[in-house]
């Protein structure tokens, strides 16, 4: 880096409307001030679009809480036949079975186990996502639900359509 300070650039030549106008260049700014208006297919995909954000946020919200119920499902199912694999292993120590038999079955426990700790992290952020889902779906409806009833109740002019959108 170097101690210097940027560089500014300035002007060579300062010229007024008219004298730019003698001269033949046209400013870079466009002299039609007046609003894009917008169109009815302008509108009406506008509101497509409002309704599909809407539904698809509502869309992964319920899958999401369905998704979270058949992981939780899942963890009490592994967590029933760990239990079950350890009783087996108890029976088998009790029979007088061979020890290796014993341990494979508690391996089976322990990997059950495994299985019922995954499903239960995954169950936690499927929760998180649910709760993520409705609270965008809240904030998008907070945000745009309630514009137009507003915007109509308002004892002032509204700017026509297309006179806020962005370029």
């Amino acid at each position: 880096m170097s101690d210097q300070s940027p560089a500014v650039i300035e002007p060579t030549s300062v010229q007024t409307g008219a004298e730019v106008a003698a001269a033949g260049d046209h400013p870079p700014a466009t002299t039609d001030s007046a609003p894009a208006r917008m169109g009815w297919g302008q509108a009406i995909s506008g509101i497509i679009n409002f309704l599909t954000l809407a539904a698809r946020v509502m869309a992964l919200s319920i899958a999401a809480a369905l998704l979270k119920e058949q992981l939780h499902l899942l963890k009490r199912r592994m967590q029933k036949d760990a239990e079950r694999a350890r009783r087996l292993s108890g029976h088998l120590g009790q029979a007088g079975v061979d020890p290796k038999f014993q341990a494979q079955a508690l391996e089976v426990a322990a990997a059950f186990d495994r299985v019922a700790e995954a499903s239960g992290e995954v169950a936690r952020a499927a929760d998180q996502m649910e709760a993520n889902a409705v609270a965008v779906r809240d904030a998008h409806e907070a945000e745009y639900g309630g514009i137009h009833e507003v915007t109509k109740a308002l004892p002032y002019k509204q700017p026509k359509p297309g006179f806020n959108e962005v370029p």
